[in-house]
């Protein structure tokens, strides 16, 4: 399941579509890393200490536990089936020895401790070997117990559900800064949760109007400000973000600032709306920009300029020309994360054929690259590729955008919080690629 390598099957078993990577994500040391799939399953990788023998080698990521989340249900109210795929999974920093985390499927939040256990108590006085308990009148002398070693286990724990709590399907869910708070978002509403209450959050936006048929967008995500516990963003799909204050109101209806750019009237198409839909937000380290993704662009804006994006790039420009059989095949309605590197000087976004772009904001160079069972060996080198658009001149090993694999698409990626390791989820393979980036973007 998590491995480099392609699968050549014909028709995908179901097997398969549940072992496909749903979300990705590191915590806030870079040293775990955790994916979720569509079968409601976590898998935690955990970064090797460095080798004696090799003090400059940096350590692979190795499974560190696997565990299953959330199972299928049934909303018997609406007879509605709610699946079990884990659509986002979020760290909370770490306090102590354990770590925590919250994984969210389309209705209810679960928060995980996942800590290690290498002692286990022996020696007492009203229980036998195998924990049974001993009849009192056979103790004739007390003992104190001891804690003796034992291979090391790695326990998860559920510690709170967090649920009921949404009409329609979570896509989001951010940690405050503040470490006490955190919020989910669905198509038309956003909660406000406490991480040690579960029976009730507030509501902080509402969008649905009194009659559903006025209603003319949704929000796609949402995630606090890095620093500031009073701010965060959301996004629609119609292309507009909205940066809100806690501080302003207890129901955030009114956005502080809202980022639009206004739309080119030649260029509009029937699909102008659909390709506008912002599919990701994510706040920089800094907290000073934005990066967002839509359907073609991902776009960074300053918090301090709402009239239009300080950068826009194209990330894959030679698909305008083939939207129809996109909409078509419902590939257009694909939605694409993006990334900040540690310094926030480089951006990254997914593509089609197991493709992914990086944008370098300081030399504007960008280039393509590859995520395959090749570039992941331990001293491959990542080769950038080269996609010819229809009709255009071809070089050697251009690749043309007739014979691009629709099905093979790089939906979820997530970039470690300090060094150049990036980690790509391709369907169900999932590529970790350490140290091969400075050489393809300087």
């Amino acid at each position: 399941m998590y491995h480099s390598g392609t699968q050549k099957a014909p028709v995908p078993t179901v097997k398969q579509l549940s072992d496909i990577i749903s979300t990705v994500e590191f915590n806030h040391t870079g040293e775990l890393l955790a994916t979720g799939d569509k079968g409601g399953r976590v898998v935690i990788f955990q970064r090797e200490p460095e080798s004696q023998t090799e003090p400059f080698s940096q350590g692979e990521y190795n499974v560190y536990s696997t565990f299953q989340s959330h199972e299928p249900e049934f909303d018997y109210l609406k007879s509605l089936e709610i699946e079990e795929k884990i659509n986002k999974i979020r760290w909370l920093p770490q306090q102590n020895a354990a770590h925590f985390l919250l994984s969210t499927n389309d209705k209810t939040i679960k928060l995980w401790k996942v800590s290690e256990r290498d002692k286990r108590p022996e020696g007492y006085n009203l229980k036998d070997e195998e924990g049974r308990i001993k009849d009192i009148s056979t103790v004739t002398s007390l003992q104190v117990p001891v804690l003796k070693p034992m291979d090391l286990m790695v326990e998860v724990t559920p510690r709170r559900v967090f649920a009921n709590a949404h009409t329609y399907h979570i896509n989001s869910i951010s940690v405050n800064s503040d470490y006490e708070t955190y919020m989910s978002a669905d198509d038309l509403r956003i909660n406000l949760w406490h991480l040690d209450i579960t029976d009730r959050s507030f509501n902080i936006v509402d969008i649905k109007p009194a009659n559903m048929e006025d209603l003319t967008e949704v929000i796609t995500a949402a995630e606090f400000h890095p620093h500031h516990c009073n701010l965060f963003v959301y996004s629609s799909s119609k292309g507009t973000l909205r940066l809100c204050d806690m501080r302003e109101a207890a129901l955030c209806d009114k956005h502080s600032k809202l980022f639009e750019e206004p739309e080119d009237p030649s260029a509009r198409s029937f699909f102008s709306e659909i390709i506008s839909s912002v599919s990701d937000v994510k706040f920089s380290h800094s907290g000073r920009y934005l990066l967002t993704r839509d359907y073609l662009t991902a776009k960074v804006w300053d918090l301090n300029m709402e009239s239009k994006p300080l950068e826009t790039y194209q990330v894959h420009d030679y698909l305008r020309s083939k939207l129809c059989s996109l909409y078509e095949n419902d590939c257009i309605f694909d939605k694409f994360e993006c990334a900040w590197n540690g310094s926030d000087s480089v951006i990254m976004t997914g593509a089609y054929n197991n493709f992914f772009r990086m944008f370098d904001r300081n030399t504007k160079r960008d280039v393509t690259l590859e995520a395959s069972r090749e570039s992941s060996k331990p001293r491959a080198v990542l080769k950038p590729r080269r996609v010819c658009a229809a009709g255009g001149k071809r070089r050697k090993d251009d690749i043309s955008v007739d014979s691009l694999d629709f099905t093979k698409k790089i939906l979820h990626t997530a970039w470690h919080p300090n060094e150049n390791i990036i980690a790509i989820a391709a369907t169900n393979n999932l590529y970790i690629f350490q140290d091969k980036l400075n050489s393809e973007m300087h």
